[in-house]
């Protein structure tokens, strides 16, 4: 049988809120959110651990966007993240559009830095978000 302690759940979120910020799927906020409800002295680990697993999964779409030749492209992400830069990446922890964004800045050469902390704000907020919906229920 599973166990399910809190280490093991935390474990399991940093890896789920990794592969959801790649094309694998992860669905990290069901875990967050199951997280929470079993763990609630847990919520701001959690909450910690989740962003640095998705954004890291955000960074490695970023690095794998870096790797693809410089050549024309185009898109709507890259036409985004050409008009408004690093700000783009604050909606990095949308499905699919995210991903693109993501692949597109490193495309663009975006600054790692600055890309990292747009991602990151963006996935905390969201994830901060989940974490207090699910503590109202």
């Amino acid at each position: 049988m599973f166990d399910w302690s809190g280490d093991t759940s935390l474990a399991a979120l940093f890896a789920s809120a990794f592969l959801s910020a790649t094309v694998l799927p992860g669905n990290s906020e069901i875990v967050l959110a199951a997280v929470v409800k079993a763990f609630p002295e847990r919520t701001a680990v959690a909450i910690a651990l989740a962003t640095l697993g998705n954004t890291l999964g955000s960074l490695t779409t970023y690095g794998l966007g870096r790797l693809v030749p410089e050549r024309r492209f185009e898109g709507r992400a890259v036409d985004w993240v050409k008009r408004y830069g690093a700000w783009t990446l604050l909606l990095a922890w949308l499905p699919v559009v995210g991903d693109a964004a993501c692949a597109a800045a490193g495309w663009l050469r975006i600054s790692w830095i600055k890309a990292t902390a747009a991602i990151a704000t963006g996935k905390f907020l969201r994830y901060l978000v989940i974490a207090q919906a699910v503590s109202l229920f």
